[in-house]
């Protein structure tokens, strides 16, 4: 089972880029995406495509621009993942073959990302929003829509998100901080893989 979590990476550098993958794929996480103002941002995902299995899907989150996105693309990145709603960034991300998740925070935006192409769409801020904000965009959006709660959601409140239709989550801080350890990243990833099973049964 592919678990619905995305490990942002946000700060990570080049060379810890592989042995942080690696305790991620571990763990169960099999989507990551490094923050585009990380640094050398294009150098890790290359080293995150070379040393993981071709079943981890890698990609760049914090992509602002269609550059960015050929970029991601040619270091070999699969998504691409934005903080915000740029049907131009969308087209081109699907041009490219890559996965669309726009960030998105209101209907208009969300409907406006999936008549772009998105794959899937990322709520943000998670915490502005809110349970009942996802609840009530559902009750809107087409059936079988993709919608991953970032940024305020994690292992405290799996499940109250789950229940208000979440079908996934983004997870940054609570998963890596910049010099952190593998080993750090392997036991936070850890714990947060069983919480969020948990939540979900």
């Amino acid at each position: 089972m592919t678990l619905p979590l995305i490990a942002i990476l946000r700060g990570i550098t080049p060379a810890e880029a592989p042995s942080i993958g690696t305790a991620l794929l571990d763990a169960g996480i099999t989507t990551i995406e490094v923050p585009l103002n990380s640094p050398q941002p294009f150098d890790s995902i290359a080293a995150l495509v070379r040393h993981l299995p071709d079943d981890v899907t890698v990609g760049a989150g914090t992509v602002l621009t269609i550059d960015d996105v050929n970029r991601v693309a040619d270091a070999g990145g699969q998504i691409i993942v934005s903080p915000n709603c740029n049907t131009d960034v969308i087209e081109g991300t699907k041009a490219r073959g890559m996965q669309s998740w726009p960030g998105v925070f209101t209907p208009t935006e969300a409907f406006a990302a999936l008549e772009a192409g998105a794959d899937g769409l990322k709520l943000f801020p998670g915490a502005m929003a809110g349970t009942q904000g996802l609840a009530a965009m559902r009750a809107v959006l087409p059936d079988g829509t993709l919608v991953y709660a970032v940024g305020g959601a994690g292992p405290d409140n799996f499940r109250e998100w789950i229940k208000a239709s979440a079908d996934g989550f983004g997870l940054g801080s609570a998963l890596y901080a910049p010099g952190m350890t593998a080993q750090d990243v392997a036991h936070r990833a850890a714990d947060i893989v069983a919480a969020y099973k948990a939540a979900a049964q």
